[in-house]
């Protein structure tokens, strides 16, 4: 089963390559490895916005987390042309617009790491750093960056 037919077997699609909002690129390749800008939870109409967890609740910013995913994934696949080159997700990045007294960033940023395990299977297996922050582009509630090591 291809990467896309795992993705669309758990009920998801991904969403068009996001347009960086700034002067960066989304992903910059370095021999075999991805480089991937953080990604916002925004897919069209759909956001999450705001401070964790008074104005986005934790599984609201989880599902966020899975959006970032999914926008990333459509960069890799506009880099490469298939998400089946990916030999393994190498680092992901969470950061979680919170309020200052909230500590449950891995919570959050978990919805990131399971969907990657979920699709990529032991490929998807990451180091991972998951912080709070006072604010985030856009006022997003998660942004995400990641490391992909690629099949040369």
């Amino acid at each position: 089963m291809s990467i896309l037919e795992k993705i669309s077997a758990l009920g998801l699609t991904l969403p068009a390559v996001p347009t960086p909002i700034a002067a960066y690129v989304n992903c910059v390749r370095s021999g075999n490895l991805l480089f991937l800008s953080g990604g916002l939870p925004i897919d069209g109409d759909t956001k999450v916005i705001g401070k964790v967890p008074s104005e986005a609740s934790i599984d609201e910013a989880k599902e966020g987390a899975r959006m970032c995913i999914l926008n990333r994934l459509a960069v890799i696949r506009d880099e490469i042309g298939s998400l089946d080159k990916v030999k393994q997700i190498v680092t992901l990045n969470g950061f979680v617009n919170s309020e200052p007294d909230f500590h449950g960033h891995p919570q959050v940023i978990n919805g990131a790491s399971e969907l990657l395990v979920e699709i990529f299977g032991d490929k998807g297996k990451h180091s991972r750093t998951a912080l709070g922050v006072a604010a985030l582009p856009l006022n997003v509630a998660v942004e995400i960056n990641l490391i992909v090591e690629i099949e040369s």
